[in-house]
């Protein structure tokens, strides 16, 4: 059965009236989101919003000294934070520690878990900013991000209606390696008629993300059909999702083929050299890191 657009736009606006509850991110980050994107705000006006909120100020603290960033010494003050991250850096952290709390809803199949999911988007969100970081691209904390929500649509699904999820889930029949028999994008598009890409692009919108990350959760498994404007972040994140589908315990279930889009290969200049080194790199990353 093939679905239209007008319907799969009707199945994301029916799920999104529902789960008015996550469709919300906090106020705080909200207003981060708004200060960082202002060009003539300060890492001042940052810091009294994050003030504010001592959860959040103990979370960038917390990431600010992983070793993930490497930073010399212990950092005890936002502002410092603020100083040796930049505004866009804490304002990705503030994004993650809001999202997190959305990543919650225990197991739903003996193949998925919510807190597997959150792992997963984790390990991608740090191979996106060791592509960028590794071929030069400058674009590493807009990366992250944008690896840290790509699969935002399938929290929507499980909001939404957690039972079609599971029979969707259990549709793939994962065998015992993690790799599904079908893709959950055609099981989701069967049965909610329309799939998590979609799911994740309408609810980014209803945030107003920048439209790089609309276009991640959206085309992230199609990445050559993304707008041009946003293609390079999309690149990124498909050759991240698939290198941490290659990763043994990864999370499949919607990438049955672990192999990057030729295209996305030679456009982001990715040899397999390269690609090989980066799964090493990530593991040992994801073996030592704290950051969710």
């Amino acid at each position: 059965m093939t679905t239209t657009q007008e319907q799969r736009e009707q199945a994301v606006a029916n799920a999104l009236k529902e789960i008015s509850h996550i469709a919300t991110l906090p106020e705080v980050t909200l207003k981060i989101i708004e200060l960082v994107e202002d060009p003539s705000s300060s890492a001042q006006d940052l810091h009294e919003v994050i003030s504010n909120d001592p959860a959040l100020c103990s979370r960038i603290l917390k990431v600010v000294n992983s070793s993930f960033y490497g930073l010399p010494g212990q950092i005890a003050s936002i502002n410092r934070a603020i100083v040796m991250l930049g505004l866009n850096a804490v304002k990705n952290i503030a994004i993650a520690a809001s999202l997190t709390k959305l990543f919650r809803g225990g197991e739903l199949t003996p193949f998925f878990s919510a807190k597997e999911l959150w792992d997963h988007s984790n390990t991608v969100a740090i191979a996106c900013k060791m592509i960028s970081d590794r071929l030069g691209m400058g674009l590493g904390d807009e990366a992250y991000l944008a690896g840290l929500i790509h699969d935002i649509g399938i929290m929507v699904e499980m909001q939404y209606d957690r039972s079609i999820l599971i029979d969707a889930l259990d549709r793939c029949n994962a065998d015992p390696s993690g790799k599904p028999s079908v893709s959950l994008l055609e099981t989701e598009e069967e049965m909610y008629g329309a799939n998590h890409q979609d799911f994740g692009k309408g609810l980014c919108e209803k945030w107003k993300f920048p439209a790089p990350f609309v276009a991640a959760a959206g085309f992230h498994h199609n990445p050559t059909e993304a707008p041009s404007e946003a293609r390079k972040i999309v690149y990124i994140v498909h050759a991240a999702d698939k290198i941490t589908a290659m990763i043994d315990g990864g999370f499949r279930l919607d990438n049955p083929e672990a192999v990057i889009h030729k295209e996305v290969m030679e456009d982001l200049n990715l040899t397999d050299e390269i690609v090989l080194d980066l799964i090493d790199k990530v593991i040992e990353a994801i073996n030592e890191t704290d950051v969710v």
